[in-house]
Protein backbone atom coordinates (compact mmCIF):
# COMPACT_ATOMS: atom_id res chain seq x y z
CA UNK A 1 0.00 0.00 0.00
CA UNK A 2 0.94 3.15 -0.90
CA UNK A 3 1.52 5.93 2.13
CA UNK A 4 0.96 8.73 -0.35
CA UNK A 5 -2.10 9.26 -2.40
CA UNK A 6 -2.63 11.14 -5.58
CA UNK A 7 -4.58 14.65 -5.05
CA UNK A 8 -8.49 13.62 -5.76
CA UNK A 9 -8.28 14.89 -9.48
CA UNK A 10 -5.64 12.54 -10.64
CA UNK A 11 -7.56 9.64 -9.35
CA UNK A 12 -9.14 7.15 -11.82
CA UNK A 13 -13.15 7.44 -11.69
CA UNK A 14 -13.65 3.90 -10.20
CA UNK A 15 -10.46 4.63 -7.76
CA UNK A 16 -12.68 7.93 -6.47
CA UNK A 17 -15.37 5.85 -6.09
CA UNK A 18 -13.91 2.87 -3.72
CA UNK A 19 -12.14 5.41 -1.76
CA UNK A 20 -15.78 7.34 -1.29
CA UNK A 21 -17.74 4.28 0.43
CA UNK A 22 -14.15 3.97 2.23
CA UNK A 23 -14.89 7.36 3.87
CA UNK A 24 -17.93 5.81 4.69
CA UNK A 25 -17.22 3.01 7.16
CA UNK A 26 -17.55 3.54 10.83
CA UNK A 27 -14.45 3.92 13.05
CA UNK A 28 -14.85 0.60 14.71
CA UNK A 29 -16.38 -1.36 11.64
CA UNK A 30 -15.25 -2.87 8.18
CA UNK A 31 -16.35 -3.88 4.55
CA UNK A 32 -14.63 -6.76 3.03
CA UNK A 33 -13.05 -5.76 -0.81
CA UNK A 34 -16.17 -8.02 -2.11
CA UNK A 35 -18.70 -5.47 -0.21
CA UNK A 36 -17.23 -2.62 -1.42
CA UNK A 37 -17.67 -4.07 -5.12
CA UNK A 38 -21.15 -5.25 -4.03
CA UNK A 39 -21.91 -1.83 -2.85
CA UNK A 40 -20.56 0.07 -5.85
CA UNK A 41 -22.01 -2.51 -8.18
CA UNK A 42 -19.43 -2.71 -9.97
CA UNK A 43 -15.87 -4.76 -9.91
CA UNK A 44 -14.91 -7.15 -7.81
CA UNK A 45 -12.38 -7.76 -5.01
CA UNK A 46 -9.37 -7.99 -6.66
CA UNK A 47 -10.17 -4.43 -7.93
CA UNK A 48 -11.01 -2.73 -4.88
CA UNK A 49 -7.66 -4.22 -3.22
CA UNK A 50 -6.03 -2.55 -6.20
CA UNK A 51 -7.63 0.77 -5.64
CA UNK A 52 -6.80 0.32 -1.94
CA UNK A 53 -2.89 -0.80 -3.09
CA UNK A 54 -2.27 2.17 -5.38
CA UNK A 55 -4.54 5.04 -3.78
CA UNK A 56 -6.01 4.14 -0.15
CA UNK A 57 -2.27 5.80 1.85
CA UNK A 58 -3.91 8.77 2.65
CA UNK A 59 -8.03 6.70 3.34
CA UNK A 60 -9.21 4.72 6.19
CA UNK A 61 -7.48 1.35 4.64
CA UNK A 62 -7.60 -0.60 7.54
CA UNK A 63 -11.86 -0.46 7.67
CA UNK A 64 -11.49 -2.29 4.20
CA UNK A 65 -10.39 -6.17 4.51
CA UNK A 66 -10.39 -9.70 3.74
CA UNK A 67 -13.26 -11.59 4.41
CA UNK A 68 -11.84 -13.95 6.78
CA UNK A 69 -10.25 -11.14 8.86
CA UNK A 70 -6.99 -11.91 8.43
CA UNK A 71 -4.70 -8.35 8.60
CA UNK A 72 -3.17 -7.21 5.66
CA UNK A 73 0.27 -8.58 5.39
CA UNK A 74 3.01 -6.35 6.07
CA UNK A 75 0.66 -3.57 7.69
CA UNK A 76 -0.55 -5.64 10.28
CA UNK A 77 1.09 -3.76 13.44
CA UNK A 78 -0.16 -0.62 11.65
CA UNK A 79 -3.76 -1.95 11.25
CA UNK A 80 -4.11 -3.26 14.71
CA UNK A 81 -2.87 0.11 16.12
CA UNK A 82 -5.96 1.69 14.45
CA UNK A 83 -8.67 -1.45 15.17
CA UNK A 84 -7.27 -1.26 19.03
CA UNK A 85 -7.68 2.42 18.96
CA UNK A 86 -11.35 1.91 17.32
CA UNK A 87 -12.59 -0.10 19.21
CA UNK A 88 -13.12 -2.93 16.09
CA UNK A 89 -13.96 -5.56 17.08
CA UNK A 90 -11.15 -8.63 17.36
CA UNK A 91 -10.44 -12.19 17.50
CA UNK A 92 -7.21 -13.36 19.34
CA UNK A 93 -4.96 -15.80 17.52
CA UNK A 94 -4.26 -18.94 18.12
CA UNK A 95 -1.24 -20.10 19.45
CA UNK A 96 -0.75 -22.01 16.08
CA UNK A 97 -1.00 -19.15 13.61
CA UNK A 98 2.11 -17.80 12.41
CA UNK A 99 2.81 -14.55 14.48
CA UNK A 100 -0.21 -15.20 16.85
CA UNK A 101 -1.85 -12.00 15.35
CA UNK A 102 -5.49 -10.84 16.11
CA UNK A 103 -7.72 -10.86 13.11
CA UNK A 104 -11.03 -8.64 12.71
CA UNK A 105 -14.05 -10.84 14.16
CA UNK A 106 -16.33 -10.48 11.43
CA UNK A 107 -19.08 -11.67 12.66
CA UNK A 108 -19.23 -8.30 14.91
CA UNK A 109 -17.12 -6.15 12.68
CA UNK A 110 -18.95 -6.09 9.17
CA UNK A 111 -20.58 -3.54 8.57
CA UNK A 112 -23.57 -3.29 6.11
CA UNK A 113 -23.83 0.39 5.09
CA UNK A 114 -27.30 0.75 6.51
CA UNK A 115 -26.83 4.07 8.09
CA UNK A 116 -24.64 5.26 5.21
CA UNK A 117 -24.52 8.68 3.85
CA UNK A 118 -27.55 10.10 2.03
CA UNK A 119 -27.48 10.87 -1.30
CA UNK A 120 -25.63 8.21 -2.19
CA UNK A 121 -27.32 5.45 -5.25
Amino acid sequence: MSEESLPTDALPEYAERVLEVTDLIPPGRVMTYGDVAEWLGEGGPRQVGRVMALYGGAAAWWRVVRSDGVLLPGHELRALDHYRAEGTPLREASRTSEGHVPRVDMRRARWDGVGRAEGHT
